[in-house]
């Protein structure tokens, strides 16, 4: 379980908090969308929860652990526990589809077999698995920079897997894809974690994808938790209050 205790987050310089006074508790099995304008704090909220971005009050627990005082060692550790899912998909254009997945075993390994980038036999099955898992398999051996970006955001669904997480966390993972990929990307995310039995934190611009795929629904605004509950709950009048204005869906 992850808790967030009254959490507070200013960056520097800034005179209002990025987040404030949050409290959550997410649990095990949970695909939870977070929904606000841009600056709701939804980023933040994220990089909190990973250990990139310290809390300035309150704290994160991790299995009643609190992350802040944790030594930087177990920070790591938890890093690698939980699978990151970005925007702009951060892999390496000119390797293969299967090199870039393979990276995802770097914070589980030794250093010096990174370095040399070998790879035993087990973990190139691994990927082969994860491949298949997300219907790149037949492209394993391509160009990342040869790919649509659907293709690039499953490859790194795939980079994700490799580490065997424990927690899915996305920062608006399909916010640079069409409305059709974004649904396509969206429903291989719910299936690995429906899958895996995951826990799962995904930022997402998309009113209509919180509302098809997420078991919870989050909605911030200025920093604060403006809505907290089931996603068929989550009206119009709720939609006001998190984006201040009416929004279509």
């Amino acid at each position: 379980m992850i808790e967030l205790d009254d959490v507070t987050v200013y960056y520097p310089k800034a005179e209002e908090p990025a987040v404030s006074g949050v409290h959550l508790s997410l649990y095990p099995g949970e695909f939870v969308c977070v929904l606000g304008p841009s600056g709701a704090g939804k980023s933040t909220l994220i990089r909190t929860i990973n250990a990139l971005q310290p809390v300035t009050e309150g704290q994160v627990l991790i299995q009643g652990k609190n992350l802040q005082q944790m030594p930087e060692a177990d920070k790591r550790k938890w890093r690698s526990r939980a699978g990151m899912i970005f925007q702009h998909f951060h892999l390496i254009p000119r390797l293969t589809v299967q090199q870039n997945v393979l990276t995802g075993l770097f914070g589980k390994r030794r250093s010096f077999a990174n370095a040399v980038g070998f790879f035993n036999e087990s973990e190139k099955q691994k990927v082969r698995r994860v491949l298949e898992e997300v219907g790149l398999l037949d492209m394993a051996q391509r160009r990342v920079e040869a790919l649509s970006g659907g293709q690039k955001q499953r490859v790194g669904i795939a980079r994700a897997l490799m580490q065997e997480p424990e927690v899915f966390l996305g920062d608006e993972p399909v916010a640079s894809l069409d409305p059709g990929t974004a649904r396509s990307v969206f429903g291989i995310l719910k299936d690995v974690h429906d899958k895996q039995h995951l826990m799962s934190l995904i930022n997402v611009h998309d009113v209509a994808l919180a509302r098809s795929f997420a078991t919870r629904v989050i909605g911030l605004a200025g920093g604060e938790v403006i809505y907290d509950g089931p996603p068929d709950q989550l009206d119009n009048g709720n939609l006001e209050r998190i984006y201040g204005k009416s929004i279509h869906t």
